[in-house]
């Protein structure tokens, strides 16, 4: 198993070696956990079969197949997943109040391959007829949600867009002081992040992977911390249809 590195390495595995646990006792089979260094290494380790399961964005699940040739299989997503929001960010005496504001400034997304931190916020800009290679003095990639974060409390960067569930964790655990720096716009909701296998994987192990998933309760306290963890009420299933919004986002964004 791995997962696209929206935060760090410990961060990961902290988050998903309990899922992993799970698994192997509910399978009856080794289940190892392994952070990778960025997007396009998660896509890739699936494509050519290199791990068995990965979590990933909505973007990076429509790069995975488009590179597979349709062979990567969506398993199963967040019930939050299926109207996930980003968040536009800014100090708050920056006078930035919309996305208009950011005209001329500097600004972050996180990840080039992430749906919540790139793809998705580019697109919403893009229909508010904002170009950010035209419109923004400088365009920055932070590689991370949390580390976009850190670009604006440092003011290495005016404002930047970020997944709203990592949002949501840093000020629960004050890890971000929003008198200084706080959200200005939320965008529409979306289809978001799923755990996806490849097609060659035995439809068996497959169907007995998403029912592991399926299954995660959140009245027994064990599965409510492995949902916790990943930031999840329950899992529900997906279809590969959910994502063909995102697809067309990413080809009018230039993205694909």
């Amino acid at each position: 198993m791995t997962t696209i590195p929206e935060e760090a390495a410990t961060e990961q595995v902290r988050k998903f070696t309990p899922l992993a646990s799970y698994l192997e006792k509910q399978l009856g089979m080794k289940v190892q956990f392994t952070p990778v260094t960025d997007y396009p290494a998660a896509v890739e380790s699936l494509v050519n079969k290199k791990v068995d399961v990965v979590w990933f964005g909505g973007f990076t699940f429509v790069q995975a197949n488009i590179r597979s040739g349709g062979k990567i299989v969506p398993l199963a997503q967040r019930e939050e997943d299926t109207r996930f929001q980003s968040v536009f960010i800014a100090k708050t005496n920056s006078g930035i109040k919309t996305l208009a504001d950011m005209k001329g400034k500097q600004v972050s997304f996180g990840s080039q391959s992430s749906t919540s931190g790139h793809l998705m916020p580019r697109s919403f800009l893009l229909q508010a007829k904002i170009e950010p290679e035209k419109d923004f003095k400088r365009i920055a990639y932070s590689g991370a949600h949390d580390a976009t974060i850190a670009s604006v409390v440092s003011g290495k960067v005016d404002a930047a867009a970020l997944d709203i569930t990592v949002w949501k964790k840093f000020v629960a655990e004050n890890k971000v002081d929003t008198q200084a720096v706080n959200v200005f716009y939320t965008t529409p909701p979306y289809f978001n992040y799923n755990w996806s296998v490849h097609a060659d994987m035995p439809a068996d192990l497959r169907e007995k992977i998403k029912a592991a998933l399926l299954a995660l309760n959140p009245a027994n306290p064990e599965h409510a911390e492995i949902l916790k963890l990943n930031r999840s009420t329950r899992y529900i299933s997906t279809t590969p249809e959910n994502y063909k919004g995102l697809e067309s986002a990413a080809r009018s964004a230039g993205l694909l």
